[in-house]
């Protein structure tokens, strides 16, 4: 039987899935813990990559490898760059882009990987599906939007930095995961989703706001996709 896949780089993020998960089982591959449960009578596949784009990349074939796995969702929290998208509110991405990528020395534009492209589509008929859900789902106090994340292995603090990104790529929010876990999706030609909920906007203090939302953004994600996988 195919499974549903997710990946999310920190604790907060993983607790708050295995709040909505049951049938709760563990298995461990190398020092990764996979846990398998249900979500609404769908089988998935819970696992806590860490930060970065290494860990995201290598924590995603091990998935894949050794898991049947229909699709692919990475979820968890991220920084807005977009002055519309506030603490709380959730971003689907309709793409991904790697920022720190640049081999712009060899006439490609930044961003650009060789095999890849300069960005990756996000699989079309989940998004479509998930837009659906959203648009029966209660009247709510926070907003959920379609947009670009913009990955890079460097917590963005500077407002200098969130404009340039936001500038060059068209993004909505920055992270350190989504856009490598993406890539290897793309490579294995497994359908990808990802999802973020804001916890801070670049700003030179937005570590303190990211630990303050943290909880809450995990929770903002968990929610929608209990409501996708309903």
């Amino acid at each position: 039987m195919k499974k549903v896949g997710i990946i999310v780089a920190m604790d907060e993020e993983k607790e708050a899935i295995l709040n909505i998960m049951t049938d709760v089982k563990v298995e461990q591959i190398y020092d990764l813990k996979f846990v398998k449960g249900k979500i609404q009578g769908k089988t998935c596949i819970l696992v806590k990559s860490g930060v970065g784009k290494v860990n995201a990349a290598r924590t995603t074939q091990v998935m894949i490898q050794n898991f049947d796995i229909q699709y692919l969702i990475n979820m968890g929290a991220g920084g807005s760059i977009n002055a519309m998208l506030n603490i709380g509110d959730v971003l689907i991405a309709k793409e991904v882009v790697q920022h720190d990528f640049d081999i712009t020395a060899f006439g490609h534009s930044k961003g650009y990987i060789t095999g890849v492209g300069d960005k990756i589509i996000c699989d079309r008929d989940l998004i479509n599906e998930l837009e659906q859900i959203i648009q029966s789902m209660p009247e709510r106090s926070y907003q959920i939007k379609i947009g670009v994340i913009a990955t890079g292995d460097i917590f963005c603090t500077e407002n200098w930095m969130k404009d340039k990104i936001r500038a060059k790529f068209d993004a909505d929010v920055v992270d350190m995961e989504c856009a490598a876990i993406a890539q290897v999706c793309y490579l294995d030609n497994i359908p990808f989703m990802g999802i973020r909920s804001i916890s801070d906007t670049p700003n030179g203090k937005n570590a303190t706001t990211f630990d303050e939302n943290l909880k809450l953004a995990s929770k903002r994600c968990a929610n929608l996709l209990k409501e996708f996988l309903s």
